[in-house]
């Protein structure tokens, strides 16, 4: 009798073992494109409407806009030194590089605001006083003579002495005759300490004329 061979029928894997698989290898690749997309995109440009940005508000609080106002009107209204304070600098010391022109700087500060007094108010010394702004608009320009301004600084003293205080004619004619012999040099020690005394005698006329009026 012949012998039958009967082989057993494998089993086929289960259909779900299948989608597991499928759907775990989607999974992965889609991972790993999605990554690469992400990485490889650039981030936008910033693109500037004029909003600040946070370095910009940083600074801002830094120094805040009604600071820098504050600041300006401080210079603006700066009180100018006193014929007391005009009269310790003269007394410094000449040869310093700035002396003539800080003095300078000084007397014009002063006499400005003087001139706006009331018994100042006079035609001729209003023009005298806008000799005087001019003539030391640029004194801090290299090269600029210091002359004209020592000259405005007496003709103004001048002008203000004969509108209120008629007993200093003296005093401001002298101090007029200095001025025009003044060279506008300043690098010998004679011509330093004639700016040293013409700074003392113009201090102690303004401060008569801050007295009462003759």
């Amino acid at each position: 009798m012949a012998e039958i061979n009967i082989q057993r029928k494998k089993s086929s894997p289960s259909p779900w073992l299948l989608v597991i698989l499928v759907a775990l290898a989607l999974a992965v690749a889609g991972y790993f494109i999605f990554r690469n997309d992400t990485e490889a995109t650039p981030a936008p440009p910033v693109v500037s409407d004029g909003a600040s940005t946070p370095a910009d508000l940083n600074a801002s609080r830094a120094m805040p806009a009604s600071d820098e106002q504050a600041v300006a009107d401080m210079a603006a209204t700066e009180l100018p030194p006193t014929p007391d304070e005009l009269e310790a600098y003269a007394a410094t010391d000449p040869a310093q590089p700035e002396y003539a022109r800080e003095g300078l700087r000084m007397f014009t500060a002063a006499l400005v605001r003087m001139a706006d007094r009331t018994e100042f108010r006079d035609p001729n010394v209003n023009e005298q006083r806008d000799q005087l702004t001019s003539a030391t608009a640029r004194i801090d320009e290299e090269g600029t003579s210091l002359r004209p301004g020592f000259l405005a600084v007496a003709s103004l003293l001048k002008a203000m002495q004969q509108k209120a205080y008629p007993d200093e004619e003296f005093a401001a004619n002298d101090l007029g005759l200095q001025a025009s012999q003044f060279s506008g040099r300043t690098g010998t020690a004679q011509e330093r300490e004639w700016v040293q005394n013409f700074f003392r005698h113009a201090a102690q006329l303004m401060k008569t004329m801050n007295g009462p009026t003759s």
